[in-house]
């Protein structure tokens, strides 16, 4: 059954807040790429970061992907509205996971086939050059920790190092299986990507807000993210968690099977640990599905729970203990350029290269987000008095909050929280791609007589960070 947003949640200030809060992300933006220009070369220096905010350095250039690239942009534009809200709704979801998949590969092309697509994932310092020299996956399990710390004759690679064993693991066995080299892992990850645009959608859908998904589903397709997710491998980090959201807010209907789909939603749960340890703010937008859900939820809560506590105990019984992973690549992280890295730039700067890779549209719809998610705001006292108790505000609350501002600002206090642990100087475009996926369902709250405007604004920015920069992701 569709959920009906109260009138106080869907009559709030239009466009002008919109512009405000996107004037507000583009200057913060612009100061970002400024300030270390301003500060000069020697301090710069420090941020390890040639186009900082963004980790990349300037280059602009064209290449194989630019013609495709502009005319999938085009068509989204003008077509992607009207279709997400007429197509049948499996046909969308397959045009919107097929549209994304187009869009991520013809902007990875812009950097030509070795360079922007298949050798990404094949350097010295990633999964692929890793997973070619393990020889026993039990051994690289039990001994993983242990080469965690740098500066020892067997020490991990750089990406390798940084996150648990879960990571080298799925490239391991994509080896084992004769999936060889970057440009299968490549495609790995662009499918992966792809499909937590899928997954955010299907989540809003069975939270009672289809129209919601519908809405978002172009700007899904056109987030600059893109740029990443056919080159990074936390687009598969992003799409392993926001399938397990999905499956979660899936179960939380209690239809039939929900049991066994609450269980897998927690398998991907515990999988998602094991690919990165910053995953654990995951348990944010899962519990933003909770919340939405009420009691309902408590059941495949905890089927959701045991799939977690599977996944956990495989590991543990296989060798590799998260916890001392977590606390080595503590260790490891400030034995490298981090310590080096400016936190007082990098708190703020985070935040921008966030900007850059949700877009402005995702920036506009923040007002509209805390609306969604406070729907008593505006309310008159006179009203508000006869909540009563606790539970019944809860009560108001729930059947008042919209779903995609729910969502969106589970991923948004994902990232504060990720920001302020100090764990995440610079690559943020990139590490926070699983967070960045739900702070888009924000956009599905923009009005869509201006989803054309917000939607070619996407994919100006996109084009224009790939056009401009040589990203090292």
């Amino acid at each position: 059954m569709q959920q009906v947003i109260p009138a106080r949640v869907r009559h709030v200030p239009g466009v002008r807040a919109d512009v405000a809060c996107a004037v507000t992300a583009a200057v913060l933006v612009a100061a970002a790429f400024a300030v270390p220009q301003i500060r000069g070369r020697q301090w710069s220096e420090h941020l390890y970061a040639a186009a900082a905010p963004i980790f990349g350095i300037w280059e602009p250039h064209i290449g194989w992907g630019t013609g495709p690239a502009i005319l999938i942009a085009v068509l989204v534009v003008l077509t992607g509205p009207e279709l997400a809200r007429r197509l049948p709704w499996r046909p969308m979801l397959l045009l919107t996971w097929v549209g994304s998949v187009a869009w991520i590969f013809s902007l990875a092309m812009i950097d030509g086939w070795q360079v922007g697509f298949a050798g990404r994932l094949a350097r010295h310092e990633e999964y692929v050059y890793e997973a070619g020299r393990v020889t026993d996956v039990g051994a690289m399990l039990r001994g993983f920790s242990g080469r965690i710390l740098d500066f020892q004759p067997d020490s991990w690679a750089t990406h390798v190092s940084g996150h648990p064993a879960g990571a080298l693991l799925t490239f391991v066995l994509m080896d084992r299986i004769g999936l060889r080299g970057g440009a299968w892992a490549a495609w790995l990850v662009v499918l992966a990507g792809a499909g937590a645009a899928v997954a955010v959608a299907v989540t809003l859908r069975a939270l009672g807000a289809e129209d919601r998904a519908r809405a978002a589903m172009p700007y899904l397709i056109l987030a600059p993210a893109a740029v990443w997710l056919g080159v990074s491998a936390d687009a598969l980090f992003a799409g392993v968690t926001a399938w397990a959201v999905a499956l979660l807010a899936i179960a939380t209907r209690r239809g039939p099977g929900w049991a066994g789909i609450a269980l897998a939603s927690g398998l991907l749960f515990g999988y998602g640990l094991f690919l990165n340890y910053g995953l654990t703010l995951m348990v944010i937008p899962a519990a933003a599905v909770l919340c939405a859900r009420g009691m309902r939820a408590a059941l495949p809560a905890v089927a959701a729970l045991i799939g977690v506590a599977l996944v956990v105990a495989a590991f543990t019984a296989a060798g590799f203990w998260w916890l001392d992973g977590y606390h080595l690549v503590v260790q490891r992280y400030y034995q490298g350029i981090a310590s080096e890295r400016p936190y007082s730039y990098w708190i703020w700067g985070n935040l921008a290269a966030t900007v850059c890779s949700v877009g402005l549209a995702a920036a506009a719809a923040l007002h509209r987000v805390v609306r969604g998610v406070l729907p008593g705001v505006g309310v008159p006292a006179s009203e508000i008095s006869v909540r009563g108790r606790a539970w019944r505000a809860w009560l108001r609350w729930q059947s008042g909050v919209d779903p995609a501002a729910l969502l969106a600002a589970a991923g948004v206090l994902a990232i504060v929280a990720a920001d302020l642990s100090g764990l995440s100087k610079a690559e943020t475009e990139r590490i926070w791609l699983p967070f960045d996926m739900w702070v888009l369902a924000g956009t599905a709250l923009l009005p869509v007589r201006q989803a054309r405007i917000w939607l070619t604004l996407q994919a100006v920015a996109a084009l224009s960070l790939n056009h401009l920069l040589m990203t090292n992701w």
